[in-house]
């Protein structure tokens, strides 16, 4: 489905469909066409609302999960929302695990996949080379089990990122905001249901990683999808669809007013 972007205020998002809302959050090279699958499916039954994070336009002193945590916030107020199913990805789950724990009673269901937080090995462990793009368009295949997943508009839009300085400086200053906001100790306050997708073959948060935030988080659940990299909403979109449509179905939540 062709999203449509609307804008209120400072604020750019999509917001598809009624009843119970999905806030998707994407990671630090996403874009709203990452949830394309997600939205496309949900906004039958839920409202599936994601907010196009400033990644790349935000003040430079405040670029990083504390200035994106605000953003979103800032966000949710403006829109009234309440009674949130939380999915993250990347980047995005990690902003999201912040946003719980500054917010537990607006966060009703936490889902992450590929979450940084704990660990994450950015790009296969190096920043993209300006000006070269047959290794942006290796780096971008790397986020993938099947590199063929990385269309062209991807391999492009992150080319057209990394050509640009002011891009450049807002990424790397999130990139390491993220990487030295270890989250360990904190993400065992986390108490709502939480639900775990991984792909079984990501090498950016490996497996590993979701054993971990399985451990840690008390009320968690935790699915892996084989042949599946970094964005398994991206690679096996009806894979990860089922396995969320049955959680939420399985645990269902009771509205509150916040």
């Amino acid at each position: 489905m062709d999203l449509q972007v609307k804008q209120e205020g400072e604020y750019q998002y999509i917001d598809e469909g009624e009843g119970e809302v999905l806030l998707l959050l994407h990671g630090l090279f996403g874009a709203l066409s990452n949830w394309n699958g997600v939205v496309d499916h949900f906004s039958k039954n839920y409202r599936v609302v994601i907010p196009l994070m400033p990644i790349y336009e935000m003040a430079l002193h405040k670029a990083g999960v504390p200035g994106l945590v605000n953003f979103v916030e800032g966000f949710v107020k403006l829109k009234k929302l309440q009674n949130l199913t939380l999915l993250g990805n990347s980047l995005g789950g990690h902003v999201g695990l912040v946003y719980t724990l500054n917010n537990p009673k607006m966060v009703k269901r936490l889902v992450l996949t590929g979450s940084s937080g704990l660990f994450e090995d950015s790009m296969g462990g190096s920043f993209p080379k300006r000006g070269n793009y047959e290794y942006v368009e290796e780096r971008v295949g790397y986020t993938f089990y099947d590199p063929k997943t990385a269309t062209r508009e991807l391999v492009d839009e992150v080319f057209g990122i990394t050509n640009s300085n002011a891009k450049c400086l807002r990424i790397i200053a999130i990139a390491k905001s993220a990487q030295r906001h270890n989250m360990a100790k904190d993400i065992t306050n986390i108490k709502v249901p939480t639900l775990l997708i991984w792909g079984l073959n990501d090498t950016i948060t490996p497996p590993l990683v979701a054993y971990e935030f399985n451990r840690l988080i008390d009320n968690s659940d935790l699915f892996f999808i084989d042949k599946c990299g970094h964005a398994p909403m991206m690679e096996h979109p009806e894979k990860f669809n089922s396995i969320l449509e049955k959680y939420l179905e399985r645990t269902p939540i009771t509205a509150s007013s916040v």
